[in-house]
């Protein structure tokens, strides 16, 4: 797959925040370029995920664990809203940085604008 895409972060009621703090739309992107998910939500976090390590995504819906980035044992939230989400599994678990640390990547729950094109662009 060689789809080139940008898909932007939702941000919700804390938006405004979140670009104070460097975390904002200008600094946070999810980019889809030559079968390589990239992700980075402002200095917080960055992860270049293969597309072959990609083995499924998931809409969802429901309560999170909070607004940014969070995460624990390969389980991470890079979220500016509550609404929007998909959740990507990753296999084998990839890299990801989070306030500059190495942490392993198993599965990266987004909050986007549009999770369907995401979806869909990924094909899982």
């Amino acid at each position: 797959m060689a789809t080139n895409a940008t898909f932007r972060f939702s941000f919700g009621f804390f938006g405004p925040l979140l670009s104070l703090l460097g975390m904002g739309p200008s600094f946070s992107r999810v980019e889809l370029e030559n079968d390589l998910l990239r992700v980075r939500m402002g200095w917080a976090f960055r992860a270049r995920v293969p597309v072959h390590h990609i083995t499924g995504t998931q809409l969802r819906s429901g309560l999170v664990g909070g607004i940014g980035v969070h995460g624990w044992r390969g389980r991470w939230l890079v979220n500016g809203a509550t609404t929007g989400l998909v959740a990507i599994t990753v296999d084998p678990p990839d890299r990801a940085w989070v306030l500059g640390f190495p942490v392993k990547l198993r599965e990266l729950t987004l909050s986007l604008e549009d999770p369907d094109a995401l979806v869909a662009a990924l094909g899982r």
